[in-house]
């Protein structure tokens, strides 16, 4: 899925979005809340994503 610069990069884009309409008092937008939640859980997914096929890539490693 994503690499590691581009998980970085979301990451960041996701932390400057919610300083950036903090300060600007726009977080209750439904458009904002929508964006802030596809980067969150695009992330998340992808942390897992990569998890679980390491795990089975170690998993059948061991089984060799």
């Amino acid at each position: 899925m994503l690499n590691d610069k581009q998980s970085l990069l979301l990451c960041g884009l996701l932390i400057g979005i919610y300083f950036v309409s903090g300060v600007l008092d726009i977080l209750d937008n439904y458009a904002i809340k929508t964006l802030l939640a596809l980067i969150f859980f695009a992330v998340v997914g992808n942390l897992v994503y990569i998890n679980s096929k390491t795990h089975k890539q170690n998993e059948s490693d061991d089984n060799s």
